[in-house]
């Protein structure tokens, strides 16, 4: 790989960027008054790098698109979708948080770990090798850990970051031993390459390589927040500063199935390992608990972080379908993008009635119509995509994932079932999402005035919001990149072989 290449660039300038804020900020003889300095840079070196990665794929240079080779990082079609998907919710976030952070403390570290925790994310999308994609997973983690606590004075936000922090660290080390058993029966931390020699692996090693995906399952699966690895997160997402709760549902989450997709879904299927109902199961488990947890919420960022939940499960069809059906990883990448924008619009969102009303109950959306109507709509609209109503762009993900389960072949009885389960919980999902539109429309507030919106987040909800009503509209384009980026597992398996082992 050389040094042009798109994930050594994204580390050098986002890296140089992250580091030189809280350089500027230390020689700045103004305290505390670089909050829109710090900003401006952070959002502008995000935009440079998505400017990057949409010139690297539309130059014609043909890219691969997913490749294992001897490197640690692969410059793929694959990669190059989730960072893209992952900086869209980076620069949302970061460019929200120039209202969020008025007046608050420490906003060069703010920044700076946001641009961190971006480069870890990125870096797991275009790591093949398990030794560089557990130095990613740390880099993302480590600074959102800080970030959850940013809110120091709080003690909700305090006991929120312990949590994710003790379970963030038992992910982290459950990843070591499953990796530390992979190269204790392979001899290799390249993920082509311990692949490959798993299918030869000595029949009494067998059991523990089938340990060892289990405990991928589990490390990842405390990350894309799967049922039973869910329990951290509505005390993590509702404590974290809202913004942060963006960053965690709609980055994090997604850089876990990134990571996912390239060893639990190519190792399962190369080893003819038939996990697809266990996966599916999972996938139905999460959809469900985490929609009927959503309905008894009282905290408005509660309801997202169980919605996020059930969002995952849906995502998970895909994984789960992924032997027997072309689309349902093409589906699973299509959910991906479009969720990033719809999670993070709703975080945003609430992040702007925090600001503006101090509060997250949501009786405090009563009348916010009147209020707040840009938010109102912007929220709304964020609801309706996550619930698949059309023509939004999540409805398109949602069916492109739900037909993938039911054209499955005979083999796959359990196909139409797995559709029926999503179905059914996308019908349920519309009763927590329509309970908050009616208290912002159907009831009043005892205050009926009209209040000042933020308006770099009312920027950030327009962008927001011209993505889900367009590429619902017109879903082509995001539907072809997903689908461009999606490995051929047929056609991969019979390249890995070629790949030299160590």
């Amino acid at each position: 790989m050389d040094f042009l290449s798109t994930p050594l660039l994204v580390t050098v300038i986002l890296g140089s960027v992250g580091l030189a804020i809280p350089i500027i900020d230390s020689l700045r003889k103004e305290r505390g008054a670089g909050n829109k300095l710090y900003c401006g840079i952070s959002v502008g070196a995000i935009i440079l790098i998505i400017g990057i990665i949409i010139i690297r794929i539309l130059s014609g240079e043909p890219i691969p698109t997913i490749e294992f080779g001897k490197g640690m990082l692969a410059d793929d079609m694959f990669g190059a979708f989730f960072a893209i998907s992952l900086l869209i919710v980076s620069i949302m976030v970061t460019a929200s948080s120039w209202n969020y952070m008025k007046n608050k403390t420490n906003p060069a570290a703010y920044y700076s770990l946001i641009l961190l925790s971006s480069i870890g994310m990125i870096l797991i999308a275009y790591s093949t090798d398990l030794v560089m994609l557990l130095v990613a997973w740390e880099l993302m983690s480590i600074p959102t850990y800080a970030l959850a606590a940013f809110s120091k004075r709080d003690p909700i936000s305090n006991e929120a970051a312990i949590k994710y922090f003790l379970f963030g660290a038992l992910s982290s080390a459950i990843l070591v031993v499953a990796i530390g058993l992979v190269y204790g029966v392979t001899g290799t931390t390249n993920i082509g390459q311990a692949i490959i020699s798993m299918i030869n692996v000595q029949q009494d090693l067998v059991p523990i390589t089938i340990l060892a995906l289990a405990l991928f399952i589990a490390g990842f699966g405390f990350k894309m927040g799967l049922v039973p690895f869910h329990m951290w997160l509505p005390d993590a997402y509702e404590g974290a500063p809202t913004p942060i709760g963006a960053l965690l549902a709609a980055g994090t989450k997604k850089a876990g199935f990134a990571a996912a997709i390239r060893v639990i879904v190519l190792a399962v299927f190369v080893l003819h390992l038939d996990w697809s109902m266990t996966l599916a199961i999972i996938a139905v488990f999460t959809m469900t608990l985490g929609n009927l947890g959503a309905l008894v919420q009282k905290s408005v960022p509660r309801i997202l972080a169980y919605s996020s939940i059930a969002q995952a499960g849906y995502i998970m069809i895909g994984l789960a379908l992924a032997p027997y059906s072309d689309q349902a990883l093409g589906g699973s990448l299509f959910h991906i993008i479009n969720h990033a924008v719809m999670k993070s619009a709703a975080f945003i969102a609430v992040a702007a009635v925090a600001i503006t009303l101090a509060s997250y109950s949501i009786e405090k959306y009563r009348g916010l119509a009147k209020k707040m109507p840009l938010t109102a709509i912007a929220l709304s609209i964020s609801l309706l995509a996550l619930a698949g109503v059309p023509p939004l762009n999540g409805f398109w993900s949602k069916l492109v994932l739900f037909n993938s389960a039911i054209v499955t072949g005979p083999e796959v009885w359990w196909g139409p079932y797995l559709a029926i389960a999503g179905v059914l919980n996308s019908a349920l999902s519309l009763g927590y999402y329509a309970w908050i539109m009616r208290k912002m429309y159907m009831e009043d507030s005892p205050e009926t005035s009209r209040v000042k919106e933020p308006r770099a987040i009312s920027a950030v909800l327009i962008f927001a919001m011209i993505f889900m009503v367009g590429f619902g509209i017109w879903h082509a384009p995001i539907l072809e990149f997903a689908t461009n980026s999606v490995p051929n597992l047929s056609q991969l398996v019979s390249v890995l072989p070629s790949v030299p082992l160590k």
